[in-house]
């Protein structure tokens, strides 16, 4: 069996691939160990074009080599906070109106990626298997077919798909459709975005797509075939168990204890994001005040937000936009002994949330779309089984066609937050945990590991191609 290539835009480091680094990391981490092969992708560091060109910088872990290179600000600016961040990334969350689109920086990602491509062709084997990550590589697969590369490559999205009339605004959308029909399986993560993909092939790429026995789908357009499936990304459920328990007695827990003085408590941790609805979710708050008096002193909700891209105008204007209304609603709400909501703008290691989940009665997650939403997964897991909490979890969730013991909610409409938000604190035990039970079912049946070792039999099991052309 070949090694595997793991090519991402952003390369964890070996120290976080051990330590407090997400499912992802965890996951890829793991399956490189047993393969052994390279994690390549950019360093996140700002660099000079000399240091740019100079070559991957390799660092050995075991069986695992870590390659990075750094980007020229030229190129940061193009691929990075252009192209992949100011237009995909808000068209392919249904949000055109934050979108912006510049040929130059459309332009930028294509050289980048063409460029990355380049600089790992020097690292490949010929009986590599190459595993592309998401919506900043969709051309990656094409620049390597351009330069003659045959190996099997896949491709995963961790982001939603969105429908043909949405991607219809990105100009260039026929060539990054036809890029992705470089690769040689399209893993998405719902049932959802896969037939959006395919629903664009037949209706705007005059393509085909059939369902093969296995359950899978094979797809033709471009004069290109690939297959494609779902592949729902999940955690290790009972690690994040184990590790919760072992923190709740940890200083930092007792802190938050004492100081709500037995108030109820709403967890939520997003990156500080347009698309996670977090101004919603604060007026849904707002509204369980207004409308319950009796929970005003008695329930407090914790948003965690770690800043993100903070260098992007419209990620600027939410994080603004999120302080206005955790201030308004506290100069509300607040007493001399209360704060209703506790903003907090930065970031925390892992396991300490987990252990902070473990604690609150509600995990409230309610993104506007979201690919699958891991936070969601984590907070199950994290939860106590004699005495869980509830999950309050909006249907643009990719998580929410799994986890059936939550409580589903429209982050559009604040009022039915609002109502879920008081069902769930009102949530008798027995039921709490019959939920609890439901939703760890769906965790271990569809866990990390079998998200990764499913995909990538999948993409070993595809026939090699003849020639590299694309």
């Amino acid at each position: 069996m070949g090694r595997l290539v793991v090519v991402s835009n952003r390369v964890a480091t070996p120290t976080e691939t051990k330590g407090s680094a997400g499912g992802l990391a965890v996951g890829v981490f793991g399956a490189l160990k047993d393969a052994g092969g390279v994690w390549f992708g950019w360093s996140g560091d700002v660099v000079s074009e000399t240091v740019a060109n100079a070559g991957p910088t390799l660092e050995q872990d075991g069986a695992v080599t870590f390659a990075t290179v750094g980007l020229t600000r030229k190129d940061y600016d193009q691929y990075y906070r252009g192209f992949s961040n100011a237009t995909l990334w808000p068209v392919f969350h249904y949000r055109n109106d934050l979108a912006r689109y510049e040929r130059e920086e459309y332009a930028g990602y294509r050289r980048v990626n063409a460029w990355l491509a380049h600089r790992l062709i020097k690292l490949l084997e010929p009986d590599d298997v190459i595993w592309v990550h998401d919506y900043h590589l969709i051309p990656f697969a094409e620049s390597l077919r351009a330069e003659g590369v045959t190996n099997r490559i896949g491709f995963f999205l961790h982001i939603p798909f969105p429908a043909p009339q949405i991607l219809l605004n990105i100009p260039p959308h026929e060539e990054l459709v036809k890029s992705l029909c470089c690769y040689d399986l399209l893993g998405f993560q719902t049932a959802t975005d896969e037939l959006a993909f395919h629903d664009y092939l037949v209706r705007h790429a005059r393509g085909r797509v059939s369902t093969t026995g296995d359950g899978k789908s094979e797809a033709e357009a471009f004069g290109r075939k690939l297959r494609t499936g779902v592949y729902r990304i999940g955690v290790f459920p009972d690690e994040i168990a184990e590790q919760a328990e072992r923190y709740e007695s940890r200083q930092h827990v007792l802190d938050l204890k004492q100081s709500l003085e037995g108030r109820k408590l709403i967890m939520s941790v997003d990156r500080l994001d347009y698309s996670k609805g977090l101004v919603e979710r604060f007026r849904a708050f707002e509204h369980l005040l207004e409308r319950s008096p009796e929970w005003r002193g008695n329930v407090t909700l914790v948003q965690i937000a770690p800043p993100t891209r903070s260098d992007v105008a419209t990620y600027q204007q939410i994080r603004q936009d999120l302080e206005y209304e955790a201030g308004r609603i506290n100069g509300r709400y607040s007493g001399l002994d209360y704060t209703p909501i506790r903003y907090l703008n930065q970031r925390y290691d892992r396991w300490k949330l987990m252990s902070l989940f473990r604690e609150s009665q509600i995990g409230f997650v309610t993104p506007l779309h979201d690919g699958m939403n891991l936070v969601a997964k984590e907070y199950v897991a994290a939860q106590n089984p004699d005495d869980p909490g509830v999950l309050v979890l909006s249907i643009f969730a990719g998580a929410a066609a799994e986890l059936s013991g939550a409580l589903l909610v429209n982050p559009h409409d604040a009022v039915g937050m609002c109502e879920a938000l008081q069902r769930a604190l009102s949530m008798p035990l027995e039921a709490r945990q019959r939920r609890h039970e439901i939703n760890m079912e769906a965790l271990r049946k569809n866990d990390l590991g079998v998200w990764r070792d499913t995909f990538l039999h999948d993409l070993r099991s595809v026939p090699v191609r003849k020639t590299g052309r694309a």
